[in-house]
């Protein structure tokens, strides 16, 4: 676990969060697993969510399990399908006892595809996946929202939606411009029910994404433009999450974005 993670777990944040009940969907690597293993650091009780019962999200429910003394719950569900969001939501909120806090993160781009080559199929999986997931999975969660002790949501967005994208991208991008632009929309409608909504940013993360999306080369390149002079990695993100996530730190912010990028872009 992270330095950040082990500090804060011996102060106010490990008091905070020990038995909160977090969801957070995309987890079975990369910045989902992250952000779940710090919740679990921090003692919540965490549910993970994968597409498929693949090895990864096995062991990142080991590590979760371990981190927090309490076992993690799975949930498998394809989130191209509304049913199955809702499904997957509601065995979560089942297992836990409730939902505190809601991380929309699941989504990928599903491939490189230049606009002349798009079709009609692959524009709704993108969609699908990408947008309307944050929708159903957030409105399935939202009566234990209601119920919760200071209930937030946030959602991953990235530094595509502002930026447009790589060649191949577009769709991805617009889709995070949704999800961004939603997060302040649900923060506007839900806010006289308590529940802060906000998103987090991501820039150029070195995850599985980008190992299979883009090249070595790009790699290099993007860590010589970024200021840091190194691209993320999934364990840089998780922090923004913690924060968000705190009634204490961030009890009045909601309708945010916060970016985490290493300075590639400075809004």
């Amino acid at each position: 676990m992270t330095e950040l993670v082990t500090t804060i777990s011996k102060g106010l944040l490990g008091e905070e969060f020990a038995g909160r009940k977090v969801l957070v969907t995309g987890s079975s690597r990369g910045i989902g697993a992250a952000a779940a293993l710090a919740f679990a650091t921090l003692g919540a009780k965490v549910a993970l969510h994968g597409t498929k019962d693949s090895d990864t999200l096995k062991e990142t429910a080991a590590a979760v399990t371990k981190a927090s003394g309490t076992q993690a719950v799975v949930t498998i569900a394809d989130y191209q399908d509304a049913a199955a969001v809702e499904r997957s939501v509601e065995e979560a909120a089942k297992a836990l006892g409730g939902i505190d806090v809601l991380i929309n993160n699941a989504g990928t781009m599903l491939g490189r595809v230049r606009i002349e080559s798009l079709t009609a199929e692959q524009v709704d999986a993108v969609l699908a996946l990408n947008a309307r997931s944050v929708v159903v999975a957030s409105k399935a969660a939202l009566p234990y929202l209601k119920k919760a002790q200071h209930g937030t949501i946030i959602s991953t967005t990235s530094v595509a939606a502002r930026m447009g994208g790589a060649a191949g991208a577009g769709v991805y991008a617009a889709a995070k411009a949704f999800v961004s632009t939603y997060t302040k929309a649900m923060a506007t409608e839900l806010a006289d029910s308590g529940i802060r909504v906000n998103a987090v940013s991501p820039g150029f993360i070195f995850t599985d994404f980008h190992r299979r999306y883009s090249t070595p080369e790009r790699v290099k390149a993007m860590a010589d433009i970024i200021p840091l002079k190194r691209v993320g990695m999934a364990e840089d993100c998780a922090g923004a999450y913690l924060f968000l996530a705190s009634h204490r730190l961030a009890g009045f912010i909601t309708g945010q974005i916060i970016e985490v990028n290493g300075g590639q872009l400075m809004p």
